[in-house]
């Protein structure tokens, strides 16, 4: 890839409302309380949302932070993204008969004592969380499958975000960063090598999704056997590695 530029505008929000629909101005963001789900996968599905300092509240099992951006124009690793700070969204899940999603970690509990702040990839103290959480109907095994439909589910969700996030202003961005795909022949080649988790069937990642850091039209790292996947310094950076963890 040559001569590729990204740009990442960042919104910064101050402010989130539950209401009845999706709406997203300068720093305000409005989320509707309802999601539409598959009655025969999901028993209920419940939205709320968690302002900072106020953590002390009991979570299912922790499925994943997932950071909420989208591609205005281009591909992954290239052309224009938008991105929220301020917020995340916390995905947690259950099987109705109480068997907690994922099987890794049993980071169900206090979410203050389960949810380490501030550290890469977790949110910071000051953090709005918009809380997705899924009680799996009772006949549901839990499996790669199962846990799939969750992340299926908050992704369809963001994605409502994702098309208002769009239609923001340039003139509104609260940061705005220009990445320049370079090559550089008199200097030394740098390679990052990251090990993705692949482990047995529960521990997966998505690659090249349609959204940065989203699910929907991702690889799983299970499915492509775990096998070397290159990737340049921009597509990395733009979210194209999606840790289902």
């Amino acid at each position: 890839m040559k001569n590729k530029t990204l740009k990442i505008r960042a919104f910064h929000i101050n402010e989130i409302e539950l209401g009845q629909n999706f709406n997203l101005t300068t720093d305000c963001l409005s989320i509707s309380d309802q999601i539409s789900f598959d009655s025969e996968i999901f028993d209920n599905v419940f939205i709320q949302i968690i302002k900072p300092h106020q953590h002390d509240i009991e979570t299912n099992t922790i499925m994943d932070i997932i950071p909420i951006s989208t591609k205005v124009l281009g591909h992954i690793g290239e052309g224009l993204t938008h991105t929220l700070t301020g917020v995340f969204v916390l995905l947690t899940g259950r099987i109705k008969n109480g068997e907690q999603l994922h099987e890794f970690g049993s980071s169900e509990g206090i979410l203050s004592q389960q949810l380490k702040l501030n550290k890469p990839g977790t949110p910071g103290e000051n953090d709005l969380l918009i809380h997705i959480d899924c009680m799996m109907q009772e006949n549901l095994v839990l499996d790669r499958v199962t846990c799939n439909e969750a992340f299926q589910l908050a992704d369809q969700y963001i994605q409502k975000i994702r098309e208002k996030m769009k239609l923001l202003e340039a003139s509104s961005a609260t940061e705005t960063h220009l990445y320049e795909h370079k090559t550089q022949p008199d200097k030394p080649n740098v390679i990052l090598v990251k090990q993705l988790p692949a482990q047995g069937a529960m521990y997966d990642a998505m690659l090249f999704s349609d959204e940065p850091s989203g699910f929907s039209g991702g690889q799983s790292i299970i499915d492509l056997h775990s096998m070397p996947v290159y990737l340049t310094v921009n597509e990395y950076r733009d979210g194209a590695i999606r840790a289902l963890s």
